[in-house]
C-alpha cells in the first residue's frame, strides 16, 4: 500500500510544491511518493500500474484538474482520489464549500460524466466553466501579463478596466436544448458545471454540479451599459448579481450553444482559447 502525491510545480506560482507538502500534516505516519504530474509522460498507463490500495493525492489548481480529467479520460481510477488545492483561484475548492487549510477531499465522484466544450476545432472536459465574453478577454489580457515577467495577475482590475474602456459588449445567438434566443449588448455568456470561476466569481449561485439531472447553466449578462454593468459586477464575487433580473439572466439545460457576432477570447477552467465565435457546451 503506497501513497502517491501528484503536484504540479507550477500551480499557485511556481509555489506547488511547498504548498503540497503541507499534506504531510494530513496523512498520519504515510510516507507519501512526491512526484511531479508534469513529469509523468503518460498518466493513464502510470494510473493502472497502481495497486488498488495505494491512494492518491493530487495537488494544484483549476488548471491542474482540468489537464487531469482530459489527460485520464476514459480511465476507471480504481485507487482513492483525493484533491489538496495549490493554485491561485482554487475555484473547485470553493464550490465544494472549503477553505484553504481545510483536509483534501476524496474526489472520485466529482470527475464521472463530466461536461464537454467543443470549440474551435477542439473537444476538451470541464470541470468548473466555460468563460466566453469579458471573462475570456482577462484570461487573455492575464496571459500577456504573465508572459511579459508580471507574477501576480489581479484579474478584477483588468475587468473594471476592460469594462470602462478596453471591451465591447458583443451580440449573441443562443441555443439552449433546442430552444433559440438573441441577445444584444452581451458582456458575460460562460457555462457552468459549478458554481464558481474566475477565482472567486460565482457566476451561477444554484448549479449544482452533482445534480440527478446533470444539467448546465447558462449566465447571459447582457442590455446595459458600461456604469451599470460596472456597477452591477463587483456583486458576482457573492452571488447576488442575479438579483438585477433585467440585465442578468440563468438557463439551464443539456446542450448550450453560443455564437458572438465577432470573434473573442474563451477560458476553459482559466485556459486561454483565442479567436472564437462559438462553442458547445453539453453534458
Amino acid at each position: 500500500m503506497s501513497t502517491y502525491v501528484l503536484y504540479n510545480g507550477l500551480s499557485g506560482n511556481g509555489t506547488g510544491k511547498t504548498k503540497a507538502e503541507a499534506i504531510n500534516s494530513f496523512i498520519g505516519n504515510k510516507e507519501p511518493i512526491y512526484m511531479d504530474i508534469t513529469s509523468i509522460s503518460d498518466i493513464r498507463s502510470f494510473l493502472t500500474s497502481l495497486e488498488n490500495d495505494d491512494s492518491i493525492y493530487l495537488c494544484g489548481g483549476d488548471g491542474t484538474l482540468n489537464h487531469f480529467i482530459n489527460d485520464t479520460d476514459g480511465t476507471d481510477i480504481a485507487q482513492p482520489l483525493y484533491y489538496f488545492p495549490t493554485g491561485s483561484g482554487n475555484d473547485f475548492w470553493n464550490d465544494l464549500g472549503k477553505k484553504i487549510g481545510d483536509a483534501p477531499v476524496k474526489i472520485n465522484e466529482y470527475l464521472k460524466d463530466l461536461p464537454f466544450v467543443e470549440v474551435n476545432g477542439m473537444k476538451k472536459r470541464f470541470i468548473n466553466g466555460i468563460g466566453y465574453g469579458i471573462d475570456g478577454y482577462c484570461c487573455e489580457v492575464g496571459d500577456q501579463m504573465r508572459e511579459a515577467g508580471n507574477e501576480k495577475i489581479d484579474y478584477a482590475g483588468i475587468a473594471i478596466k476592460g469594462l470602462l474602456f478596453h471591451y465591447k459588449p458583443t451580440n449573441a445567438e443562443i441555443d439552449v436544448d433546442g430552444q433559440k434566443f438573441s441577445y444584444q449588448k452581451v458582456w458575460l455568456a460562460p457555462s457552468m458545471n459549478g458554481r464558481y470561476y474566475g477565482g472567486g466569481m460565482i457566476a451561477t449561485p444554484a448549479q449544482d454540479r452533482l445534480g440527478k439531472e446533470r444539467l448546465l447553466s447558462l449566465l447571459l449578462f447582457h442590455g446595459s451599459g458600461k456604469i451599470r454593468t460596472l456597477a452591477i459586477f463587483p456583486s458576482i464575487f457573492k452571488g447576488k448579481h442575479v438579483n438585477h433580473k433585467k440585465v442578468v439572466e440563468v438557463k439551464t439545460g443539456h446542450r448550450i450553444t453560443v455564437t458572438f457576432d465577432r470573434p473573442v477570447a474563451l477560458q476553459i477552467d482559466g485556459e486561454t482559447v483565442l479567436n472564437v465565435t462559438t462553442y458547445t457546451a453539453y453534458k
